[in-house]
């Protein structure tokens, strides 16, 4: 059961003293603190954020009940609230009033992310205005209704800060309203509405989010996701608002996977009285006591814990099982690479359309960022001026799957595969090549390379052959010296060689040198032979890389072959000086005796 747990609290939580008759906690959103406020202060404050190096401790004066305590950005500034209407900051900083609204409010929310104020104003509290603060100024943003389940007669506060959140999900700020259920309304459960906030223009009811039951909720966003707690259950669920269901109305959304607990999560004991021996003890998930903040801070103060909420993605693999939305939801999440490989892998023991649409999922994706990376590249190469400024370097927000992974991770361990019919093997190599293809992805020649081998160790030459005759495997260089590395097993491959040389309008003295770069010695010379330039090449360059290969008949057929040139072209089998191949007829001596060396060239 606790693989199919896809939430987990963070391994090493921020630790302060849990909430008590002398201890207050407190949590600032914008600086992601915790405030242990002993005794009013007169006994210790101790204040502790996201890393350890962000603690703070000190003392004040006690000087009545804190309702709120916050530093500034940075801890320059402490203020302090002891009643409804005032606000203490140490050192007797003046404050200047920059702008005021006249504005009846019945609550507010801030999203210290985007730095935007939500007040709920009227006496239904659901007409919402927000307010943008950027560089000490701070603008209106269009005001907007919240869609009510049922409209109150007389009008009274029907809309409850609890049920509003404020987060950003995929870049964009969204104010998130959990609708609760209503009878008179004849909903059968409830729901979260999302509407998108953005900085110009007006904000839009976006998408709804069916929780397919009733009770109490509460929201966290995680790596874009929006989870929703149901305490009654104690369950979780995700959406991803990218997801589009395709028997539901336009954003209408169900969750991804099915309901789960977060991971259980059990806290070490500490103290004088401790055994050793004695085992964690389970935190109580989904307490009443627990505290929601966004966007994935959840923190106990009767325990004294705070916790990052995290997704775990291995679980989702066999929750998900339509393997296409596996790989949208998959490609969206961070550190996904390992997990989608996994998945790659794991879908070649099934049928090709699946498989299929796994390849197509991924090079879409990685099409996107390769004409992203070329339209940048473009923007730079115009000028510093026009490209700097106006383009930057396309950040990604998806993961990205590239042809190496997929030959490193999935493909080349899948050809070795027992127990899979070749046929198979063959029919998803050529998939993934199809793939690419469709999306106009130029194919590495390493894939090819590894279809010709698969091809080659079935003694599928036919295929090959057809495979070459209609271009299915694309002309290059390395294909081509793969293809006369063959010539032995498979004759024909040496002319197809030759041949996709030639389109490719490889100049001879190039193709040798592809060749001797590949130690493919002979193929070389075969290859010069082929086409009239063997009288004119280098005897030392092939000397050189047949010597290099450390094969001893190698070396002796290639420097036979030259002391037969050199015999036919000036009636002597020795070497001119100018051909500086003195170190190889010493080595040649060394080898097989000076006997040999004056024997008559029979190659």
């Amino acid at each position: 059961m606790s693989e199919e747990h896809y939430l987990e609290l963070c391994e090493n939580p921020v630790q302060f003293e849990h909430a008590s008759s002398v201890n207050n906690v407190f949590f600032d959103e914008a600086n992601k603190q915790v405030f242990a406020v002993r005794s009013g202060g007169a006994t210790g404050v101790v204040v502790k954020g996201p890393d350890d190096k962000s603690s703070v401790a000190f003392r004040m004066d006690d000087k009545g009940e804190v309702k709120c305590i916050k530093f500034s950005i940075g801890n320059k500034i402490l203020a302090v609230q002891r009643t409804s209407k005032s606000v203490v900051f140490p050192d007797k900083r003046s404050l200047k009033l920059l702008k005021s609204q006249s504005i009846n409010v019945n609550w507010y929310q801030y999203c210290p992310e985007t730095a935007v104020i939500l007040l709920s104003t009227t006496v239904q509290g659901n007409i919402l205005q927000p307010f943008a603060f950027r560089s000490g100024t701070m603008s209106k943003m269009s005001k907007f209704e919240i869609e009510l389940p049922v409209v109150p007669k007389p009008a009274k506060l029907s809309l409850s800060e609890r049920d509003i959140a404020m987060a950003t999900i995929y870049g964009q700020l969204h104010v998130m309203y959990l609708k609760h259920h209503s009878r008179t309304a004849n909903s059968t459960s409830a729901e979260v509405v999302l509407y998108h906030l953005p900085r110009e223009g007006a904000c839009k009811k976006s998408h709804v989010l069916k929780l397919n039951t009733t009770g109490k909720f509460a929201l966290n966003i995680v790596d874009n996701l929006v989870v929703v707690h149901h305490q009654s259950s104690q369950t979780s669920l995700i959406f991803d608002i990218k997801l589009k269901e395709p028997d539901c109305a336009v954003n209408t959304h169900q969750p991804v996977l099915p309901a789960r607990s977060i991971h259980p999560y059990r806290i070490p004991l500490s103290g004088p009285a401790v055994v050793p021996s004695q085992p964690p003890v389970p935190c109580q998930l989904y307490s009443s006591s627990w505290s929601v903040f966004q966007p994935d801070i959840i923190i106990s103060a009767s325990e004294g814990y705070l916790w990052y909420l995290q997704v775990k993605l291995p679980p989702t693999v066999n929750l998900l099982q339509d393997k296409g939305k596996l790989m949208d939801f998959l490609l969206r999440r961070r550190d996904c690479k390992m997990v989608i490989l996994s998945v790659c892998s794991q879908s070649t023991r099934g049928v090709l359309p699946v498989v299929a649409t796994v390849f197509d999922k991924l090079n879409q994706v990685y099409k996107e960022y390769l004409e992203a990376e070329q339209s940048y590249t473009v923007a730079m190469e115009s000028g510093p001026s026009r490209g700097s400024a106006a383009q930057k370097r396309p950040v990604r927000t998806q993961a990205v799957i590239d042809q190496s992974d997929m030959y490193t991770h999935v493909l080349s361990s899948f050809t070795e595969r027992k127990g899979v019919s070749h046929k198979f093997i063959i029919a998803v190599l050529m998939e993934y090549i199809r793939s690419l293809n469709q999306f106009q992805i130029t194919v590495q020649h390493y894939l090819y390379e590894l279809v010709i081998k698969t091809l080659v160790q079935h003694n599928l030459f036919y295929m090959l052959h057809q495979f070459l005759q209609y271009h299915v495997l694309s002309d290059s260089k390395p294909l081509a010296c793969l293809l006369l590395s063959l010539e032995s097993t498979y004759p024909p491959a040496h002319q197809l060689s030759l041949d996709m040389l030639k389109r490719l309008s490889t100049a001879n003295d190039e193709i040798v040198e592809v060749l001797l770069s590949k130690q493919q010695v002979l193929g070389a010379l075969r290859f010069i032979r082929s086409v009239g330039g063997h009288d004119n090449v280098s005897a030392r360059k092939f000397l050189d890389a047949a010597r290099q290969t450390g094969d001893q008949m190698l070396f002796y057929t290639v420097f036979r072959s030259f002391q037969q040139r050199n015999q036919r072209l000036r009636g002597s089998p020795g070497f001119n000086p100018g051909e500086h191949c003195e170190e190889h007829v010493v080595h040649f001596k060394q080898l097989f005796g000076e006997q040999a060396l004056m024997k008559p060239s029979t190659v």
